[in-house]
């Protein structure tokens, strides 16, 4: 069942869905989870590549949290990873402390944790980033609203919720990140899906853009883990 307020979304044509989507760069929506077995850097795949092998349906099993993982009927998906010169800890930290996500990830505009303490099962937090008009689209910000399903200390985090805008809509996102230990820093690894009329109305663009946000996501998280240690 979907975690999103029950609101009925509206039709969208494929044109519409695709400059929906392009608003949605930066906007991965969470939940992160560790493999059950470890990876070495030369087994990862490069960033990229393991999100189109999973969209084709050809990639290994997907990214867990105790033992729970992205949505599996999902027709959008992305999965890549990175390796982070930088201790578990710090890389931990700058992830699991989402109050402090706007200081490091320009496009969170701003952060709201609903309860108080730290990250953990049920807690929730809701969070804002900006979408440009389009020809098709006004200018809106989507307030996604996430809460922690999963998690397992400086290995894992799954989450998931909706992200909502005046015009724009993606039902529900669920999103896994595990956290490995390997020689020389940490093998960081992502999976998200996303699930909605409008989004699924073109499935390659949205992938595209889900990939990219992801990307950029673990570009950003790398450079402030590696630049703080």
């Amino acid at each position: 069942m979907s975690d999103a307020p029950n609101q009925q979304a509206r039709p969208a044509t494929s044109r519409t869905a695709r400059r929906v989507c392009a608003t949605l760069l930066a906007i991965p929506l969470a939940a992160a989870g560790v493999l059950g077995a470890a990876a070495v850097p030369s087994q990862a795949a490069a960033p990229g590549q393991a999100g189109k092998a999973d969209h084709a349906g050809r990639a290994g099993a997907s990214l867990t949290c105790r033992g729970e993982g992205v949505d599996p009927a999902a027709k959008i998906r992305y999965r890549t990873s990175t390796v982070i010169h930088a201790p578990l800890r710090t890389i931990w930290n700058l992830q699991a402390d989402v109050a402090n996500w706007p200081s490091w990830q320009p496009p969170v505009t701003s952060m709201k944790r609903l309860d108080p303490g730290p990250l953990r099962k049920g807690s929730g937090f809701r969070w804002t980033t900006p979408a440009p008009a389009t020809d098709t689209t006004p200018a809106t910000t989507l307030t996604i609203t996430s809460t922690v399903r999963q998690l397992k200390h400086g290995k894992c985090i799954r989450w998931t919720g909706p992200a909502i805008g005046d015009g724009l809509r993606i039902d529900r996102g669920v999103h896994v990140w595990n956290f490995t230990k390997v020689p020389g820093g940490v093998l960081v690894q992502t999976e998200e899906t996303w699930v909605g009329d409008q989004v699924e109305a073109d499935v390659p663009t949205s992938v595209k853009y889900l990939g990219g946000g992801l990307e950029e996501w673990l570009k950003e998280l790398k450079a402030t883990a590696e630049a703080r240690s």
